[in-house]
């Protein structure tokens, strides 16, 4: 656990040279503006730690001799950094006025979320790929490769994906495309992943209690919810929700579950630990081809927050 502490208390310190060799304004949310804070409720705090420890500490993740549980995330922050920035950050860090927000380094505050649909929805581009209104479809129409099929010269290399974004913290959100669809990232998700059940980074910052400080979506009740049925084996009996199971049992098959009954619990459920089973990182990429979908019911309120939980049983009798 000392390890944990010790890497999430640097967590938030880097996201690129460029930023934090000049300035550690990006560092305030999570730590304050004189490092006075635990970051999540649960870093060191850093005001506290000396400048050799913070430059030891750097170094060590960069080597790869220093961090636990969480060190692949800072790896990745701190690998394009050279000495002279890290003993900037140091000292900006333990640098008073340094450290102290102004308004000209302050992070903006985003009110409006960002619709990453929103070009693919543009009414010149949909009316231009739109084959209906044509009099003549050309065969360069037809393809999405949009290029000669007949000559290899005119071909043209596939889009590449582009998943370039700012760091956690650093990001606007995006607006979600249907109701109760689950969030997209929009954060760079470098260091982060793959996740396993022994190592989430992503709770640091979206756990319920953290969230807030954060400024991260927080993770919702239905993924602290157990809603599948309790099964046991005893007597030789299947037994689902306290009922046998079988051709001449309480139970014809499972089948017969309308619902189970939800067990809501204060530790996130293990069947959801893969984050990004279904929160998955964005491109920066163009898409070959418009797309007019719009959700129904799609609230202002309902773009940035979700009703999962209140609409599960929805429908059941």
């Amino acid at each position: 656990m000392t390890k944990v502490i010790k890497v999430i208390a640097l967590s938030s310190l880097l996201v690129s040279s460029a930023v934090y060799a000049a300035s550690t304004a990006g560092c305030i949310g999570c730590h304050g503006s004189q490092f006075e804070k635990a970051a999540m409720g649960k870093s060191k705090i850093v005001k506290d730690m000396s400048e050799s420890d913070i430059i030891t500490a750097l170094k060590g993740y960069k080597d790869g001799s220093y961090g636990g549980a969480m060190k692949s995330m800072m790896v990745g922050q701190v690998s394009a950094l050279s000495e002279e920035d890290i003993k900037s950050i140091a000292t900006s860090i333990k640098d008073a006025k340094a450290t102290a927000p102004t308004e000209k380094d302050a992070p903006a505050k985003v009110k409006k979320l960002i619709d990453i649909n929103a070009h693919m929805r543009d009414a010149k581009r949909l009316e231009k790929e739109d084959l209906g209104n044509k009099e003549v479809v050309s065969e360069l129409t037809l393809g999405l490769r949009q290029t000669d099929l007949y000559s290899e010269k005119t071909e043209t290399a596939p889009v590449k994906t582009d998943y370039t974004r700012p760091a956690p913290g650093a990001s606007t959100k995006f607006e979600r495309a249907y109701v109760n669809a689950p969030p997209m990232i929009p954060h760079s998700v470098e260091g982060l992943l793959p996740i396993t059940k022994n190592n989430n980074q992503c709770i640091g910052c979206h756990m319920p209690e953290s969230a807030k400080a954060m400024g991260a979506t927080p993770i919702p009740v239905s993924h602290f919810t157990n809603y599948r049925p309790t099964t046991i084996y005893k007597d030789g009996e299947l037994v689902k929700e306290g009922k046998t199971v079988g051709r001449n049992a309480e139970l014809g098959n499972v089948g017969d579950i309308k619902i189970a009954k939800a067990k809501v619990s204060d530790k996130l459920y293990q069947g959801r630990f893969n984050c990004s089973q279904c929160h998955a990182p964005q491109s920066n990429t163009d898409t070959v081809v418009g797309n007019t979908f719009e959700s129904d019911g799609l609230t202002n309120e309902l773009k940035s927050h979700s009703t999962l939980a209140d609409a599960m049983n929805e429908g059941v009798k």
